[in-house]
């Protein structure tokens, strides 16, 4: 079994130990390579479209290396590009290689970022590879005493092996490295590492294109330098090898020389920096947490594992300042009355932990936290009268500030003790997401550590919460020192929001959305659990009828969920069409199918689609059964900071997967009913409010019209861009237009529109000129939009919300045009979900002025459903229609839909 780096501490094996100094070396352009092919693309790709499968991949590596190894000297080499002094010497060099992958490009530079970020030093030398980089250092390195380990996978550096010097080589993906020292290097090929140069010369090389000898492997060429003792002796004496293989050997001579110059590592490159300067230093802590959150890498052990080896000052371990030395208080029955009667004219910062996941909603432990050090911990279940008026006094005071993290989850739990919270001037998880959007982590430690440079203390979970069955006391101070992090977050934020513009819709939009959202969350809306049932059943039985179906269209059974067993069907009995080529074969995911299903009169194609959406349905309306409370309703969760573009979204369940405009969604949406001792549910919803949004900021006096006509929009788009009379308009016609105008506000490319339409690009290109010569407005509002969003950084809503996009300017254009799209598209939707808050706040206070018994109980897409108490139907929906259509003042006025029914499906309009 080879002995795997994994298994060694301390002193590395082979390089004799003691106090030398140690220098670990990594190839990034190989490790990350093979990090990319170790993991799949699919499962490591952030939101806006950036693979992260290499960097995750070098990035555990990394940490494992160095916390195995410790180091005391560290870099990375990288190549610059193909060209060098090698290919320079012989075209052919490596010209077999294929072209990079387009998902790999742009890793290695963000893997730069990150090794920036630890401080950690990189070289990358015109003209030469990493390998010869390593070999300088590896060199001098050894003349200067150190012990030197090199992880690379190309085993050209096995020559580079000595009793001081030891090659870890990848041996399973990116996990296991195998230690080949000098014994390693003669066990695995019979010879010196001093003559593994010669082996690869005459052995030849596939991967970087150099020949090898027609009948000469491996053993022939390891008995040759063994038999002659080394290449230039075996060249002196080429005519003793007897036999075919030495005449081949002959005939050959000139290219294997050729193979010996150029599989010799240069030992001299003139470098920047001497192995001296590359002692490890102490990480930039926030900056590594930026990089990971960035690039929406979550593992909390990868994290853990980078973080417990960054060297600290002078070698010492890390020491970060704790998020705040607090004077903390653990508070017994009649204490809290009297603290809070000290602190509570100030900002106070809150934090609690609570069982809402547990379904209880109960608040056990609660914290709070002064600007002058002071804090207190107290167990609200244990207060006395006194006590718990003083606190629920203060929480419903909207004079007294108080500072929150992810206030929403804390309003819906205290609300089940039956505290409301006013004052709250600041909720840190909110303001980090109108100051970054992209950012995929809003945990309360994350931003502790990017804002104050602060950690939490140990007993504080990657989440921000507690660490449940540690020792009380630490449960307290830790929970302490959240309040007291959250606190000084809040002063952090209350300077950033206004200088991104973001203060006035974190005051008067998000912070007052998430007060509305938690109370909606807490009615949650009635179901029908018997309706939903027979749903399940009837999906289920579909989902069977398409497996015998798809059996029986094949002659023979087989998984219908296994990739490998329809890639066998499709394309080995079947012979069906290729579909597009994956690492895993051909795929057969959705958009491969529907192709399928054009290109052949074979029934699978379609059966599977079937199943599969059958399939998809059965598993929502599960979801759906398993989260009906006792209640008898259903609570969905909320989430403000998912949507870079501010859009709502829901989990648990997601209410917004369920089908709109199919018969099994309406179907669905009928589980969904009025509850006990109201009327009705009414929906309301915008009609075409991305278009809208698009014509007022383009300006396009044409689009503008094409509103303002009382006429059917897309009918009269039509008209216009076929310069065809509105009767002649056919229903095709009106499907392009309809198409074409959504995926403008949506970003959609021409071959988008095609793939959407199924035409040729050329055709969707076409009908895009043809749309814009008549809406000149809109072309220039989006190539408007884009430039001032390249020269920004951004891009803006009407509301002042932005979104960053730095990848506009990448030189990755894969990275650059993903941003464009984005760019296109943030504008218009971010104003659309702007417009949609502020038109629920604004009918939630109305309904409160008019002391309606109505309540609102779920925001989806762009509708609101809301239940109507006895007797208030009419005032509620001309409540509603004058609410939402005055939520903005458009060029383009938003027009408002209302619906009232015993069901969600039959509220519809």
């Amino acid at each position: 079994m080879a002995e795997t780096a994994s298994n060694k501490t301390g002193t590395a094996a082979g390089t004799g130990g003691g106090d030398r100094p140690r220098l670990l070396l990594m190839d990034g352009h190989s490790l990350a390579y093979r990090a990319f092919f170790a993991l799949p693309a699919e499962n490591f790709t952030t939101a806006a479209g950036q693979t992260t499968n290499a960097i995750y991949g070098f990035a555990s590596m990394l940490a494992n290396t160095l916390r195995d190894e410790a180091p005391t000297h560290f870099a990375v080499a990288f190549d610059v590009s193909r060209r060098t002094w090698r290919s320079a010497e012989y075209a052919d060099y490596k010209a077999n290689r294929s072209k990079t992958p387009d998902e790999f490009r742009g890793q290695v530079e963000l893997i730069g970022e990150l090794l920036d970020a630890m401080h950690a030093e990189r070289f990358a030398v015109d003209g030469f590879e990493a390998d010869d980089v390593i070999a300088t250092l590896a060199t001098q390195a050894e003349a200067e005493g150190f012990e030197v380990l090199i992880v690379t996978g190309d085993r050209d550096s096995f020559q580079l092996v000595s009793d001081h010097t030891t090659v870890l080589y990848p041996t399973k993906g990116v996990s296991e490295l195998t230690r080949f020292t000098p014994e390693k290097v003669q066990e695995k090929y019979g010879l010196t590492p001093a003559q593994y140069p010669d082996f690869a010369a005459l052995r030849g090389d596939p991967s970087d294109n150099l020949p090898g000898i027609p009948g000469v492997g491996e053993k022939t060429a390891a008995k040759w330098i063994n038999q002659f003792g080394s290449f230039a002796e075996l060249v002196e004496r080429v005519d003793e090898v007897k036999g075919k293989a030495g005449q081949n050997l002959r005939d050959h001579l000139e290219s294997v020389q050729l193979n010996r110059r150029l599989t010799e590592l240069t030992r001299d490159v003139e470098l920047p920096r001497t192995v001296t300067d590359l002692e490890r230093a102490p990480y930039d802590r926030k900056a590594v947490a930026l990089v990971l959150d960035t690039l929406e890498i979550r593992n909390p052990s990868l994290r853990e594992r980078l973080l417990a080896v960054d060297p600290g000052e002078a070698g010492e371990e890390p020491v970060i300042e704790a998020a705040v030395e607090v004077d903390g208080s653990v508070l017994g029955t009649g204490e809290v009355a009297p603290w809070l009667a000290g602190h509570a004219d100030a900002p106070l910062g809150l934090a609690t932990v609570d069982t809402w996941s547990l379904g209880t909603g109960s608040v056990t432990e609660v914290a709070l936290a002064a600007a002058d050090g002071a804090a207190a911990w107290f167990d609200p279940s244990q207060l006395d009268e006194a006590d718990e008026n003083a606190f629920a006094g203060w929480l419903a005071d909207a004079d007294r500030p108080k500072v929150l993290h992810n206030a929403k989850g804390v309003l819906r739990a205290f609300a089940e003790h039956g505290w409301t919270i006013e004052g709250i001037a600041m909720d840190t998880a909110l303001a980090a997401y109108l100051v970054k959007p992209g950012r995929r982590s809003f945990a309360l430690d994350a931003l502790t550590l990017e804002y104050l440079g602060r950690e939490l203390a140990p007993a504080a979970a990657p989440d921000g919460q507690l660490a449940f069955g540690v020792d009380e006391q630490a449960e307290a101070q830790a929970l302490m020192v959240q309040a007291r992090a959250v606190l000084d977050l809040g002063g952090a934020f209350g300077t950033r929001l206004p200088e991104v513009g973001a203060a006035d819709l974190l005051r008067e939009v998000e912070l007052p959305t998430s007060v509305l959202l938690a109370r909606m969350e807490r009615h949650g809306i009635a179901a029908d659990r018997a309706h939903l049932e027979s749903m399940e059943q009837m999906f289920a039985g579909s989902v069977q009828q398409a497996v015998k179906e798809a059996h029986a269209a094949v002659g023979r059974e087989f998984n219908l969920g296994s990739p490998k067993q329809l890639q066998e069907v499709f394309f080995g009995e079947l012979n069906l069409p290729k579909t597009k080529k994956t690492k895993t074969g051909y795929t057969t995911d959705a958009d491969a199918l529907a192709w399928l299903a054009t290109q052949t009169d074979h029934e699978l194609p379609v059966i599977m689609l079937r199943h599969r959406e059958q399939a998809k349905l059965r598993v929502t309306v599960e979801g759906l059964i398993k989260t009906i409370a006792a209640d008898g309703r259903i609570h969905t969760t909320f989430n403000q900071t998912v949507a870079a573009t501010g859009r709502l979204s829901s989990t648990e369940p997601n209410l917004q997967n369920i089908p709109v405009r199919t018969d099994e969604g309406r179907a669905i949406r009928r589980g969904f009913v009025v509850g006990e001792g109201f009327e009705s549910l009414m929906t309301a919803d915008y009609s075409q409010i991305e278009l809208r949004v698009m014509a007022h900021l383009s300006e396009d006096a044409g689009l503008i019209e094409a509103f303002t006509s009382g006429e059917d929009l897309h009918t009269t788009v039509a008209s216009q861009v076929f310069g065809v009379d509105r009767s002649a308009v056919d229903p095709e016609m009106r499907r392009k237009i309809k198409a074409m105008s959504y995926g403008l506000a949506y970003g959609l490319s021409a071959f988008g529109l095609s793939q959407q339409l199924n035409i040729e690009a050329a055709e969707a290109r076409a009908l895009m000129d043809t749309y814009f010569e008549r809406f000149g407005g809109v072309r220039d509002y989006l190539q408007r939009v884009v430039e001032e969003a390249r020269a920004t950084g951004y891009t803006e809503t009407l509301f002042g919300r932005r979104r960053y996009l730095p990848d506009l300017n990448s030189d990755n254009r894969q990275r650059r045009e993903m941003a464009e799209r984005m760019a296109l598209n943030a504008p218009i939707q971010g104003t659309a979900a702007d417009i949609v808050k502020i038109a629920m706040l604004n009918v939630d206070r109305a309904m409160d002025e008019a002391r309606l018994a109505s309540r609102m109980l779920l925001q989806v897409h762009d509708e609101i459903v809301l239940e109507v108490a006895p007797g208030e139907r009419e005032p509620l929906e001309a409540l509603v229609r004058r609410e939402m259509a005055d939520a903005v003042r458009l060029r383009a006025p938003l027009d408002v839909s209302v619906g009232v029914g015993d069901t969600w499906e039959s509220a519809a309009h």
